[in-house]
């Protein structure tokens, strides 16, 4: 059986179980109780109704009006830790079978100070052994203090052990907090200040001239009107930042007497006390705290250092906690500033891009996306990560981007504006480096061209939903490749189905503190393979691996699905750079070729074209020193024309020879001239240009 919050089982000493035994000494205690200031009460268990007489009203400090005697009407004056020792010695005497128990206890007088008490109980038991009545004694104890048993000093180092725990444990929780919003449910947390006894708290923080209420509890404590005030008004918030000293509200009197604005309010809440706390941080007040109490009066000294002690804590953490804030909103200032305000709409694409920022650090980084639209149906998406985590890598991300967008616009190489993003970073004079991949596609066509520098290899999802590693040969990260004197950057050609997706991402999305890049890799490959088809949401899927991971590291991705519906369907234009001695890049030329044929509906005549242009390619290479430009785009006008262009940098012009019945050599103008429908050279500066027109049909006309 529990004895009940507040009542403790305040019960007599006694050796026997009558209840005429009870009686006699009842009454033995009303002649000599008041001399010795020993009180009596009679606890019915059955009811739950403890009758005490007068002197254990007294020592209870409590009047006869204000105890209805119900156990539970003592615990505004018995502390919680006092209470809930008392309810579980009463509650295993009677449930051992014990017939007597005692106890030391504090009490919490009217003024606030505790006093040490004492109770002996004689438990009355029915023939079946149930406990149902409780006759005993409680006195002053505050004479024994001198010679209190060895486990009463223990109960009392226990007390302060516990409120220093208090304050540790509630120092140590603000040291993680981060921010504002932290630091209030450290402080409305049930195992952290309200252990001390407030039923109510209250936080404002101080701005410009005004105090902003910016937590309360529990729900419903709100008073009207308090959201926003003055620091002249008549508060005791007020009050404690104009005096920068704890205000400490003993009593109800005290309260309505010096707040009567206030005090109805607080009063309908039923608080009889309350401690104001200023929060200092290098002598300025940044907020107030406030501790309101119900069925409590005074303040000891004892408690009211460990108050100024939490307030201290809490306003340390509160300062960092709005530093970190501010820090915060300029850092994400910086990082939006960087990245595109949106992403145009490119015909012919679907595009989704993602970003986010790492859980732990200033919430900033090197990563971004591009999305860069370019002439002749082309776009160019890019994706990339500045080394560092901080403001100087997202001022380096913002330049090193916006270079290689313009760069990109000119017309260049995707291979040209790798090699001039590297050399633009390592002239910054900065020592940071950067990975990228840039991808030129072509929409009419589906031909992309990859180039990588020491970034990840991109996934491709196909129109089935499966998903794949697109392996893409690539250079030295930016920076780095012009430092050590080789931007060369190979281009990997490949051919982007209609409904096929393109999925370019940093390292954040795939790398887990203690797993391999490979396993992270197949993990997103995997999440792609059985993701959703709307892209918007297949974009989310893949940056809940982030969103759930946390981490040190920022995220970034650029999804690029191919449509059909909206794409450029003439006017098509690639351009591919073929080195000497480069059988890879012939290969990759030969394939952008039967793609672009093929995607621009002249597939009747994909190997006549191929064929021709396939052999002025190898002209160019094998009667020049340099590289060689290849062009390929569509003319429209009385005739729809498949042009292609190969420039080389010799002024020579080509001629036709008749090759011998066993020549290798010598048919090769022969075919460009029996299968193109017309054929030219034009001079380009120091070099030349070797074009062949076809006609091809129209696409409504096939």
């Amino acid at each position: 059986m529990d004895a009940g919050t507040g009542g403790h089982a305040l019960a007599g000493h006694c050796h026997c179980g009558t209840q005429d035994h009870g009686r006699a000494h009842g009454c033995f205690l009303e002649l000599y109780g008041a001399a010795l200031r020993m009180g009596r009460f009679d606890w019915d268990l059955d009811t739950g109704l403890m009758e005490m007489d007068a002197t254990a009203h007294e020592v209870f400090d409590v009047r006869a009006d204000e105890y209805d005697n119900r156990p539970e009407t003592l615990a505004f004056r018995v502390p919680p830790v006092e209470a809930h020792r008392l309810d579980e010695i009463v509650s295993h005497a009677l449930k051992d079978g014990s017939v007597v128990y005692g106890a030391y206890f504090r009490v919490r007088c009217r003024d606030g100070t505790l006093r040490w008490t004492h109770t002996q109980g004689h438990i009355l038991r029915d023939a079946t052994g149930r406990p149902h009545r409780i006759v005993g004694i409680v006195n002053d104890a505050t004479r024994e203090r001198a010679d209190w048993l060895p486990g009463e000093r223990a109960d009392e180092e226990a007390e302060r052990r516990r409120t220093t725990s208090i304050v540790q444990g509630t120092t140590a929780a603000l040291a993680h907090a981060r921010t504002v919003r932290d630091v209030i449910d450290v402080l409305k947390d049930a195992s952290g200040l309200a252990h001390l006894g407030a039923s109510n708290l209250v936080m404002g923080l101080v701005e410009a001239g005004r105090i902003r209420l910016v937590a309360e509890g529990p729900k419903g404590s709100y008073v009207q009107g308090t959201r926003l005030t003055r620091i002249d008004e008549a508060y005791p918030m007020s009050e404690v930042v104009r005096t920068l000293a704890p205000r400490y509200i003993e009593t109800p009197e005290d309260f309505a007497a010096s707040y009567p604005l206030l005090w109805p309010h607080i009063d309908e809440l039923g608080i009889t006390a309350a401690a104001y706390l200023p929060l200092i941080a290098q002598a300025r007040p940044i907020g107030v705290l406030g501790l309101l109490y119900q069925d409590k009066t005074g303040f000891p000294d004892e408690e009211r250092n460990v108050l100024v002690a939490l307030g201290s804590s809490i306003a340390q953490s509160l300062q960092r906690a709005m530093f970190y804030e501010q820090e915060k909103d300029l850092a994400q200032g910086l990082q939006q500033a960087m990245l595109p305000r949106s992403i145009p709409g490119v015909p012919g694409a679907e595009i989704a891009v993602r970003y986010r920022s790492a859980a732990l650090g200033r919430d900033i980084g090197g990563d971004w996306y591009d999305v860069i639209p370019l002439p002749g149906g082309r776009v160019g998406a890019v994706i990339g990560d500045v080394q560092g985590h901080d403001t100087h890598a997202a001022a380096v991300m913002g330049q090193l981007r916006i270079v290689l967008r313009a760069y990109a616009a000119e017309g260049h190489t995707p291979a040209t504006v790798m090699a001039r993003a590297s050399s633009f970073l390592h002239e910054l004079d900065t020592e940071r480096f950067a990975t990228c991949l840039y991808a030129e596609a072509d929409l009419s066509t589906g031909v992309v061209q990859f180039v990588r520098a020491g970034h990840l290899d991109p996934l491709v999802q196909l129109t089935e939903g499966s998903c794949r590693r697109v392996p893409v040969d690539g250079g030295l990260p930016l920076g780095l490749s012009a430092e050590f004197g080789r931007l060369d950057y190979p281009v990997t050609t490949f051919e982007l189905d209609p409904g096929q997706t393109l999925l370019l991402c940093t390292d954040g999305l795939v790398e887990e503190p203690g797993a391999d890049l490979d396993d992270g890799m197949r993990a997103v490959t995997e999440l792609a393979a059985t993701g959703p088809r709307d892209l918007q949401k297949l974009a989310d899927r893949l940056c809940g691996i982030v969103d759930g991971r946390g981490g040190d590291d920022d995220a970034a991705l650029l999804l690029l699905r191919r449509r059909l519906i909206d794409a450029p369907q003439s006017g098509g234009r690639l351009q591919q750079h073929v080195a000497p001695s480069d059988p890879e890049a012939l290969a990759e030329a030969r394939h952008m070729i039967r793609a672009a044929v093929r995607a621009w509906g002249a597939g009747e005549r994909a190997d006549e074209i191929e064929l021709v242009a396939d052999e002025v390619i190898t002209n160019a290479l094998m009667h020049t020193d340099g590289s060689a430009i290849v062009t390929l785009r569509v003319l429209t006008g009385t005739d729809r024309r498949l042009r292609v262009d190969v420039e080389d940098s010799s002024s020579a012009l080509p001629r036709r020879r008749e090759a011998g019945e066993s020549g290798v050599s010598g048919r090769g103008l022969l075919l460009v001239d029996r299968l193109a429908d017309v054929w030219g050279v034009d001079a380009r500066g120091s070099g030349k240009c070797v074009w062949c027109e076809f006609i091809v049909p129209a696409r409504n006309a096939r």
